[in-house]
């Protein structure tokens, strides 16, 4: 089997042809070259500015033409290059006669000039004027503009493909693959600025090199070789002429491709079938054909070749007009066709809905009412998608997972400033906010009542006010927390994301997360899945963990653990519940630093024995509803203290009673995080801040 990591042979002589032949071009401005191949590289010069011209008509786009300013180079340099060696070779023989510089001189000399120097020189000049004056100047003038207007909209195509990708429409390689188009549109535009100036230099030494040869000629002819002035100018100007035009024709195609290529516009179709297309409206065509028709009838004129031209554009007319009958008809399966009566059932018509219309895969989304729309436009000043690109950051480093995209979308049917967060299809946060206002948090120190809309905070329900921004001063004096409006949306999506992390995570998530250990550590993965652990097991194990804001990131351990417990336990919440004293570190060193205190809310312990009675098995825990009712409003007023201080704290129960206590708050709407004694760490300070269902406690306690 080949090696493919290794370039072939001919991949090899391929690499070697451009700087061989960039040498060969060099080597004849300086060295004789002789007639026969002087021949040879003319026709290779008309076919190459052929086939470029062909390529660009037939591209869809200009960027489909990357390589194009360098070609342009490439092809002016060997045009160049001949027009040196052909001034060598006609001032050197040019007094042998017409055939000196080769063939296709001569016949450039002989057959399109007709052998009169006088008619030569004519359509040089003409030539030359359509060149330089008309298409060079126009595509130097789009290129100029096109590279400014290309570079300006940079930026903002930038922002686009960022706010495309923090919005989940695009993912990371897709976001990749459109900046990198954005900067080489950019770089190609800037080239092809630079590459038409090739073309007005080449058509400007085409002159100059004319003049050279007829002027150096005429005295060499007469002063060297004897011959008399008129059969010098007769000689030298037919070899000048007819070397002019060989080398002319291809740079007028190829500025003929350099106009074409910046004057194009990206579509699905080359330009023959963009112009065809566009052209083709009937109600274009017959007029046309009126008027031809009626200018055939006037005295004088020549009358037939008008009727002929009248009774092609009439039938131009027909053709297009069946054309757009058979768009519009349904039978024809046109794309615009109307509904009728007793069409094909089986067939959609334009108020059939789609399946596109009623499903939504994005794993998260935010959905927002219509004077929210300012806060995710960058250019009047929102900074919501870029604080939604950090929280998924923050989270996706916290949980050990990369978060999935968030897509933002308009909803007309929501109120104004209404916002609401899905986690897939369901609904799990739904709130107001005003974006010309802002939100002050009341701080534990503070005394006065602010005048605005008073509401709860939507992250942590404390009580809030939106106020207008002049009030700032005022609300931070009486020890208020004000928020911005996209921050409260942000802080607001952060919090649901790591409540429902566990809903985010699926096997191909897991799967990458292991493609990535395996490169570090392939015999541990090996050795865990598929066996004894699949990778659904090892996926609901992980969710398990995350629904109760376990950190997944140490995957090493996570496999050690279950390669332990996966020969006596086969239940994926049991696995999970074996697994978190060993990843329960990396939750409590996001809650407090390791030179902090943790801060614990701890049960009585007569509130502990009734609770753990009360568990029954498949059931949970059956306590009564005033007593449930007394337990969360003390847990809550414990959480919102130690929140205020900017702290976090933990409830700590038995081991026991550790999984059905969490399941019992996560029923009723608690976010608690609640720990067993066995996983707290030996090497952590705590601080029990709160006793629920006896006396309150609160004070420093080192761990046992």
């Amino acid at each position: 089997m080949a090696d493919i990591s290794n370039p072939s042979t001919t991949e090899k002589m391929g690499g070697l042809v451009m700087p061989f032949g960039i040498l060969a071009m060099i080597a004849m401005m300086v060295l004789p070259l002789p007639v026969f191949l002087l021949d040879v590289f003319f026709v290779f010069n008309i076919l190459l500015s052929l086939l470029i011209l062909m390529v660009s008509m037939h591209t869809y786009k200009p960027l489909d033409f990357s390589s194009f300013p360098s070609l342009l180079l490439i092809a002016t340099t060997l045009r160049l290059s001949l027009n040196v060696a052909s001034t060598r070779i006609v001032l050197t023989d040019g007094h042998t006669g017409a055939g000196a510089a080769g063939k296709v001189i001569e016949a450039f000399g002989n057959f399109v000039i007709g052998g009169n120097f006088a008619v030569g020189i004519v359509v040089f000049v003409i030539l030359m004027i359509i060149n330089l004056v008309v298409i060079t100047k126009g595509a130097g003038r789009v290129s100029e503009v096109s590279a400014r207007f290309t570079l300006d909209a940079m930026p903002g195509k930038q922002m686009a493909i960022d706010a495309d990708l923090n919005a989940g429409i695009l993912n990371p390689d897709e976001a990749r693959k459109r900046r990198a188009e954005v900067a080489e549109e950019a770089d190609f535009y800037g080239a092809m600025d630079g590459a038409s100036k090739f073309v007005k230099g080449d058509a400007v030494a085409g002159i100059m090199i004319l003049a050279a040869n007829i002027l150096g000629g005429i005295v060499i002819g007469t002063t060297q070789y004897g011959l008399s002035a008129g059969t010098a100018a007769q000689t030298y100007v037919l070899l000048s002429i007819g070397d002019g035009l060989v080398a002319q024709i291809p740079s007028l195609l190829l500025s003929i491709a350099t106009a074409i290529i910046v004057t194009r516009v990206s579509g699905e179709a080359d330009l023959a079938q963009h112009i065809t297309k566009q052209i083709h409206i009937s109600r274009a065509w017959l007029p046309v054909s009126g008027v031809m028709a009626l200018l055939g009838m006037v005295p004088g004129m020549p009358n037939l070749l008008f009727l002929i031209a009248a009774g092609a554009a009439g039938a131009a007319y027909w053709y297009s007009r069946d054309n757009e009958a058979d768009a519009g008809d349904p039978a024809k399966g046109g794309a615009n066709a109307p509904a009728l009566k007793g069409a094909d059932k089986d067939k959609p018509s334009p108020g059939t809905i789609t399946a596109e219309d009623v499903t939504d895969y994005a794993p998260i989304s935010i959905q927002i009412g219509f004077g929210l729309i300012g806060m995710i436009d960058d250019s009047s000043g929102g900074e919501l998608l870029a604080r939604i690109t950090g929280i998924r950051r923050e989270v996706s480093k916290s949980m050990g997972f990369v978060v999935p995209g968030v897509r933002i979308r308009d909803d007309l049917n929501l109120p104004s400033n209404t916002y609401r967060i899905r986690i897939g299809q369901a609904i799990v946060a739904e709130d107001t906010v005003y974006p010309d206002r802002k939100l002050a948090l009341q701080g534990g120190m503070s005394t006065k009542k602010l005048k605005g809309i008073d509401v709860k905070d939507p992250s942590f329900g404390m009580d809030a006010t939106w106020i207008m921004p002049y009030q700032q001063a005022e609300a931070e004096a009486d020890d208020h927390v004000v928020v911005e409006p996209d921050s409260v949306i942000a802080t607001h999506l952060s919090q649901m994301l790591y409540t429902h992390a566990a809903n985010l995570i699926g096997p191909d998530d897991v799967q990458g997360l292991l493609d990535r250990l395996a490169e570090i550590s392939p015999t541990l993965v090996e050795s865990v899945v598929p066996k004894p652990v699949q990778l659904h097991t090892l996926t609901s194990v992980m969710r398990h963990l995350l629904s109760e804001r376990i950190p997944v990131s140490d995957l090493r351990r996570i496999l050690e653990g279950l390669a332990d417990v996966a020969s006596r336990l086969q239940d994926p919440q049991d696995m999970a519940e074996a697994l978190r004293p060993a990843l329960t570190p990396l939750l409590l060193q996001q809650i407090a630093p390791l030179n902090q205190n943790l801060p614990l809310i701890t049960l009585s312990p007569d509130f502990e024995e009734l609770l753990t009675r009360s568990y029954q098995k498949g059931a949970g825990l059956i306590v009564d509803q005033g007593l449930t009712q007394q337990m969360l409003q003390s847990l809550n007023q414990a959480n919102e203290e130690m929140l205020s201080q900017g702290r976090q704290p933990v409830v700590i129960v038995s081991n026991a009673l550790r999984r059905p206590f969490a399941a019992f708050l996560r029923g009723h709407g608690s976010d608690a995080i609640v720990l067993a004694v066995n996983e707290l760490p030996d090497n952590r300070k705590i601080e029990i801040v709160a006793t629920v269902g006896g006396t309150r406690q609160i004070g420093q306690a080192p761990q046992n």
